[in-house]
């Protein structure tokens, strides 16, 4: 990305300017007065399914100059054309179905392209589904990591949950009902039977949080069938699970081999040495005096 530094906004709306509009996530009254002023006042509006977005523009009394598509299947050549809008002085919002777009949709490639030339991206916050679930799910918020959709196929699918599974943060997905069930299944073989939420229908009237292990959900959604997509967020690793995955290379190694280890990555005889204590929990003394007696 290039160096590029874009000084904050007033509330008044800039010409020629991107701006991120939030939308409800299932109820109405999440619309902020904020994200209405701005879609009455921009030129353009950018949607992923104009239908869903017309019902909330006509609820609200917004027309917009042009309501234009824009989704995964169409972003390469209505992606470049926005940008065009918004260069002869438009002002274009873009909106995803439901929440902050450019989340888990296409409209992060937008943002990219608006930056690249030039044209100022403002945020209109709002609703979101991953951190609602999330603050009410009751497991950590120090730390966690959204991962969004996973791959469709297994192995795919295994990679992702290697890659990010394995630190103390709290996980967050999305999933669709019919996928939900084999997804779980997939975590509880990666992970163990941690503590995991599911969580769907949002700000609704039918909102539902399910609470409890990974095979608790399992039965759970085997005896209640999943309707409506899911935000399913998972149990991180404990600290004392974190430290000994971490240190599981080095267990069955000697002090000198494990010293050694370091040198052939490149580091010199003194920090291998500072190295192996930090990894071993000791003081670089206590390794040099141990490396002195197996000499």
């Amino acid at each position: 990305m290039k160096f590029q530094v874009q000084k904050s906004f007033d509330s008044q709306i800039q010409t020629g300017t991107l701006y991120l509009v939030a939308t409800p996530i299932g109820n109405l009254n999440d619309m902020t007065y904020r994200a209405v002023q701005t879609l009455k006042d921009c030129d353009i509006i950018a949607a992923e399914d104009t239908r869903m977005t017309r019902k909330l523009l006509s609820h609200f009394e917004i027309s917009p100059e042009l309501l234009f598509s824009y989704h995964e299947h169409n972003k390469a050549a209505s992606g470049p054309e926005l940008i065009r809008y918004i260069i002869e002085g438009k002002n274009l919002a873009l909106v995803s179905d439901a929440g902050m777009p450019a989340i888990s949709d296409p409209g992060s490639d937008l943002v990219a392209l608006a930056i690249e030339a030039d044209i100022p991206v403002v945020t209109v916050p709002g609703a979101n589904a991953a951190l609602s679930a999330l603050i009410a799910s009751g497991l950590p918020t120090e730390r966690f990591t959204f991962i969004g959709f996973l791959p469709r196929d297994k192995k795919d699918m295994q990679k992702v949950l290697e890659a990010v599974g394995y630190s103390q943060g709290t996980l967050i997905f999305y999933e669709s009902p019919h996928r939900v069930l084999k997804t779980l299944t997939i975590i509880l073989e990666s992970y163990g039977n941690r503590n995991v939420v599911l969580a769907r229908e949002l700000t609704k009237r039918h909102e539902e949080y399910v609470r409890g292990s990974v095979q608790d959900c399992i039965d759970w959604l085997e005896e209640n069938p999943p309707i409506g997509e899911y935000c399913v967020i998972v149990e991180g690793m404990s600290a004392e699970e974190e430290h000994t995955l971490q240190n599981e290379w080095w267990q069955n190694l000697e002090l000198g081999q494990h010293v050694e280890h370091y040198e052939n990555e490149g580091l010199s005889r003194k920090d291998a040495m500072k190295k192996t204590a930090s990894d071993r929990g000791l003081s670089k003394r206590d390794i040099y005096n141990a490396l002195l007696k197996e000499e």
